[in-house]
């Protein structure tokens, strides 16, 4: 396979932020105990979290057309954990997850990683 074929599509550049901006970001590791289709979307799936703080954390994703749920529980992902939470279609969300995507939203054709650990690690780990 040519390295040209493993490049992304091309994706519109966000603005440029700061250090100070990036270092507000809390990027955390979580594992996923529990993951169900979205009751009341399409192309959501609600994964409930253990991110290491002791409290369950849930938050809803739009990668239902990428991953069923069985093949997300006990997968280590990386999460956006203090992003302020949000109702989704009825469905509170507090964080979002990491993923690599070879093409912009809606593109017919588009492929989605999910953002993890190399190894095995506790979650709750900083991710830096």
């Amino acid at each position: 396979m040519s390295e040209a074929s493993n490049a992304p599509a091309t994706v519109t550049a966000k603005p440029e932020i700061t250090f100070d901006d990036f270092a507000k970001v809390d990027l955390r590791v979580a594992r996923i105990t529990h993951a169900e289709n979205h009751p009341n979307a399409d192309k959501l799936l609600k994964l409930q979290l253990d991110d290491g703080s002791g409290t369950p954390r849930q938050i809803c994703a739009g990668i239902k057309s990428h991953y069923t749920p069985e093949q997300l529980v006990g997968k280590h992902i990386v999460i956006v954990a203090n992003l302020a939470p949000r109702q989704l279609r009825g469905e509170e969300s507090r964080g979002m997850l990491l993923a690599a995507s070879d093409a912009e939203k809606g593109a017919a054709e588009r492929s989605v990683v999910l953002i993890s650990p190399g190894v095995d690690i506790a979650p709750g780990a900083v991710v830096s």
